[in-house]
């Protein structure tokens, strides 16, 4: 199909698409026209494996021949093997798994009010403020769409669901000036995705932590972006030392395959009952069985290791960059393998130059062009991304604008 023809069969909620790719392996994708480009967008955090990974096509394909689907009225071996490995990554808990960070943090939304009501003695509609930061993203479904503060994905879809709050970013006065007592949980980012790579410090974490705990009010935190080892440990939080209430978790899990998780401590795990939630789709034997590779990997090739020091010399070069390209290149932010040069100019217009050159990245924050290379990127991936972005900015200020 003709490109010029895709919007005639789809409904118009993306943008029109520049490119259609047709293969991945590894770092690199290419596109129907055969082109090849370096991928480091990661379908914006998912292939954390990069594309076709052997072992996980190997996995997927060996579960796919043997049961896909089984709904959860029955027991499913893997997704409780599953459930057992990342509460050992997260602590004493229990999960629930679904198919999207949009519904793990829909899950998260539940479990607050389940607190509140629990918390008020069983009184419904008493105890139910989630406060939230400005900037944050958690999904596009009803209930993550209104724990969003931008207009953006907001606009036109009045009357939003009631009891949410809104905290500056980062800043933990604004938090506790909110903290009331019809709030049941704070619900944020560590490292905020969609909003340009910006990072909350340890110091805010730990003090948010002390505040949820002198007030009893759950401490929530979207890791559906920074998790899965991409900051150089599996939880973008545990460098403030801090254990949190609950987790959201998804994309990198799957390394492509849907799948979405919430972690709750064991203080909160039984306010869930049969029939207060569910999902026809998620913790699929399938679905279980793509994460249980990307697990495996992880741990077999010591990507985290190498998230934490390929990605600190990665954002090095990238402020080199940025001092050698100081018209164009305001800042360089992030961690590990979820980095972002905020820039001088539209980054729309950058990504788009930096794709012509054959590297793959994408928009955050309206100011940011997000760099999220696949764990296994190699040092020699990372120079030749390194090379299309300095010559893309180079020629960059003489280049046709659209």
């Amino acid at each position: 199909m003709d490109l010029t023809e895709y919007g005639n069969y789809l409904i118009g909620n993306y943008a029109d698409p520049p490119v259609a790719f047709d293969r991945g392996e590894g770092v690199r994708i290419w596109d129907v026209a055969g082109n090849a480009y370096l991928d480091f967008s990661s379908g914006i955090a998912v292939t954390c494996l990069g594309h076709s990974h052997p072992k996980w096509v190997s996995a997927v394909q060996k579960q796919a021949a043997k049961l896909v689907h089984c709904t959860n009225l029955f027991a499913i071996p893997e997704q409780a093997r599953l459930a057992e490995r990342l509460t050992q990554k997260a602590g004493p808990g229990r999960m629930l798994f679904c198919n999207s960070g949009a519904e793990a943090n829909e899950a998260l939304i539940k479990l607050a009010r389940l607190y509140g009501c629990a918390k008020a003695g069983g009184e419904e509609g008493k105890i139910v403020k989630i406060i939230t930061a400005e900037g944050d993203f958690h999904g596009r479904t009803y209930g993550a769409m209104s724990a969003t503060s931008g207009s953006k994905i907001r606009s036109g879809f009045a009357p939003l669901a009631p009891g949410f709050a809104f905290a500056k970013f980062n800043e933990l006065a604004s938090f506790e000036a909110l903290l009331e007592e019809d709030t049941a949980a704070v619900l944020i980012e560590p490292i905020q995705g969609e909003g340009g790579i910006r990072e909350t410090s340890d110091n805010f974490l730990r003090g948010l932590r002390q505040l949820c705990d002198e007030r009893g009010i759950l401490l929530m935190l979207d890791e559906v972006q920074s998790g899965m080892g991409r900051t150089g440990s599996f939880f973008s939080y545990e460098s403030s030392g801090i254990k949190p209430d609950a987790i959201a978790l998804a994309k990198g899990l799957g390394g492509g395959f849907p799948i979405g998780a919430m972690w709750v401590n064991e203080s909160h795990a039984d306010l869930f009952k049969p029939g207060s939630h569910g999902t026809t789709f998620g913790g699929s034997p399938l679905a279980c069985a793509a994460a249980h590779a990307v697990l495996d990997v992880i741990e077999e090739e010591k990507l985290i290791e190498k998230a934490s020091v390929q990605g600190m010399s990665f954002k090095d070069e990238l402020k080199s960059l940025a001092n050698k390209h100081g018209d164009l290149i305001k800042e360089v932010r992030g961690r590990g393998y979820l980095l972002a040069m905020s820039m001088n100019v539209p980054c729309g217009e950058i990504v788009s130059a930096l794709r012509k050159g054959g590297l793959i990245a994408v928009p955050a924050g309206g100011d940011s062009v997000r760099m999220l290379p696949p764990l296994n990127v190699t040092q020699e991936e990372i120079s030749e991304a390194l090379g299309i972005i300095d010559k893309t900015l180079t020629e960059f200020l003489t280049l046709p604008k659209p």
